[in-house]
């Protein structure tokens, strides 16, 4: 028997025996509800936040920069650290989306409704919101300036801008999403087209592509494999699909224990693997798609499809690649283990849009707020940062709709496991975990500021066998 502790003296089990799932779940909700008794200032969802459109100078001793994940995480932390009037976002969108749970959105197990909530409902009480974006960053001047032309100067400012996806980059598309039968669990525009495409499906081809770009959430592109397998044999259609997964890397997951134990469910399924396979073209009215071999340069292949799945090349956010702050490559040009700017010492960074070398995941940017928090408190202190982020990254597996491979490791690419149990072995319990416990983690813990560190999912569940 597991022991899942909250705080000293609110614990509740975790039943090895997975009959016992109810017993766990409904003890889980009631657990989280008393986390938020534990923080009732914390955790209510205010309106009291205020927001501008930001048309005049303006000031802010912390200034985050996009209201996703890490910086509504680290608003809510400054917000503690500086006071909120000392604090202020900007942010475009009106929504804010829980992006992780889109793989199974496109899967028709979750709809894309419980997958985003307003941001002026995740946006910290009191924290000035400039609901505009960002056009420039002058970090010689201390300033940002925004699409409207206002410009907001800082004494410390955190980057947080994610990455920007490029559907354009492949030739007929977007516009090809206009077609039936193909779709794209990175966008809230398309996801729902791949459960449309999955419902669809007849016989054919089912192909699910991996570009070749760094991409947040890299196992992403072949969950949607596994659960569209599931879903066509669930419906008695798996024996007429060919499901081939086409990704322009060499491995099928960069870490071994995972790859393996992946590798063994792809023979198992019979589901087919080309390595180094990038897609560059998308003919929606003819239902083809062209592929490079990545090792053999000119070499193309064209495959019929009867549903595709497109994993988007990614790229650094456009205002950090024209600024000083992005490295050669356009990302923000971290020190990996402070999270402090390399060149400019009052500038700080979390999530996609950094140059950190781990996999970009939302339990990446968990880890890191930990991290950047602490360094942020030495700074204002005049002392050195003295904690350091090992690179630590979750990436949920989901290899059905009740099972998933937990996979945790650091830089080093080494497994940094959570769990005294083998997490390259497909799991009910952890599919669970995926899919009903952390989005509360995410809503009422990250965005509130009171979930990451090192080690998020120790940090949190203090977990122990008993």
């Amino acid at each position: 028997m597991d022991i899942l502790c909250f705080s000293p003296g609110q614990c509740v089990c975790i039943a090895a025996n997975q009959n016992d799932l109810p017993f766990l779940f409904r003890h889980r909700m009631a657990a989280l509800r008393r986390l938020r008794l534990c923080h009732p200032k914390a955790m209510a969802i205010s309106n009291l936040h205020t927001s501008s459109p930001a048309f005049a100078k303006q000031h802010y001793k912390m200034l985050v920069l996009g209201g996703g994940s890490g910086g509504i995480a680290m608003s809510a932390r400054m917000k503690r650290m500086f006071g909120a009037e000392n604090v202020a976002v900007v942010e475009p969108s009106e929504m804010h989306y829980y992006q992780p749970i889109w793989t199974l959105v496109g899967a028709g197990a979750k709809t894309v409704a419980s997958s985003g909530r307003s941001t002026a409902s995740v946006m910290p009480s009191g924290v000035k919101w400039v609901k505009s974006k960002v056009q420039e960053i002058n970090p010689e001047k201390n300033t940002v300036r925004t699409d409207d032309g206002t410009e907001i100067s800082y004494e410390y400012l955190i980057v947080a801008l994610g990455l920007q996806l490029h559907y354009e980059k492949i030739k007929g598309l977007p516009e090809g999403f206009e077609h039936p039968n193909i779709g794209s669990n990175y966008s809230v525009q398309t996801v729902e087209k791949t459960w449309k495409a999955l419902q669809n499906f007849k016989e054919g081809n089912a192909v699910f592509t991996f570009p070749n770009t760094p991409v947040k959430c890299p196992g992403a592109p072949q969950k949607i494999m596994y659960l569209s397998d599931a879903y066509l044999r669930k419906t008695g259609k798996r024996s007429k699909a060919n499901l081939i997964y086409n990704t322009s890397l060499p491995v099928l997951f960069a870490i071994k224990k995972y790859a393996d134990a992946l590798w063994d469910v792809v023979k198992e399924r019979d589901l087919q693997v080309n390595l180094r396979q990038n897609l560059i073209e998308v003919r929606a009215d003819k239902r083809e798609a062209v592929f490079e071999n990545l090792d053999k340069p000119g070499e193309t292949k064209v495959i019929e499809y009867e549903m595709l799945h497109v994993t988007p090349p990614m790229g650094p956010n456009s205002a950090v690649k024209g600024s000083p702050l992005g490295d050669e490559a356009g990302w923000l040009d971290l020190d990996k283990e402070s999270l402090q700017h390399k060149r400019y010492p009052n500038v700080f960074g979390i999530g996609d849009c950094t140059n950190l070398p781990t996999p970009r995941t939302a339990a990446a940017v968990a880890a890191e707020s930990g991290i950047l928090n602490r360094t942020i408190s030495k700074i204002l202190k005049n002392e050195k940062p003295d904690k350091k982020y090992d690179g630590y990254t979750s990436c949920p597996l989901v290899t059905s709709y009740n099972t998933v491979i937990l996979a945790e490791f650091d830089y080093t690419g080494q497994p940094l496991e959570t769990f005294p149990i083998n997490q390259a072995k497909e799991r009910r319990i952890m599919y669970h975990m995926k899919a009903d416990f952390m989005p509360h983690l995410y809503w009422h813990g990250l965005l509130r500021g009171l979930w990451g560190g090192p080690e998020p999912y120790r940090k949190l569940l203090h977990l122990g066998m008993k």
